[in-house]
């Protein structure tokens, strides 16, 4: 499993923020410049943070970005499932009668334990923990 491209950004660009201090904002160039995310993806990405409610946006002289929560009220699997969706490891994590083996397959359980840890491990992990 690889996450996407645009979830890695996503995750690079809220790592930036968290490290700014509080009610600082951020402008999505500086996002960008300093991140290595092109900017026309940036600006896609920001307005999916934003409909997730990860992070607030503003216009003008004194707008720009910034977490919309404290970093450790916001956690990697929020991030990801905003840009990616959720997480499935294989099609029959989430539709079990895709399987054309259903309930008698023997790597099912592997697939469904092995999601289980990662998004258990995604949902602890919160922001502030890259800043301690």
């Amino acid at each position: 499993m690889q996450i996407t491209r645009q979830a890695d950004y996503a995750l690079r660009a809220m790592l930036f923020l968290t490290r700014l201090d509080d009610n600082q904002r951020a402008a999505t160039n500086q996002i960008a410049d300093t991140q290595k995310i092109p900017p026309s993806f940036l600006a896609k990405i920001i307005s999916q943070l934003s409909i997730a409610g990860l992070i607030h946006t503003s216009r003008g002289a004194r707008g720009g970005v910034r977490l919309a929560r404290p970093a450790n009220q916001i956690n990697l699997l929020e991030v990801v499932e905003a840009i990616d969706g959720p997480i499935a490891l294989n099609e029959c994590t989430l539709k079990a009668d895709v399987c054309t083996f259903g309930d008698h397959c023997p790597i099912h359980d592997v697939w469904c334990e092995a999601q289980s840890e990662l998004v258990k491990r995604l949902r602890t992990t919160t922001f502030a923990s890259f800043v301690a």
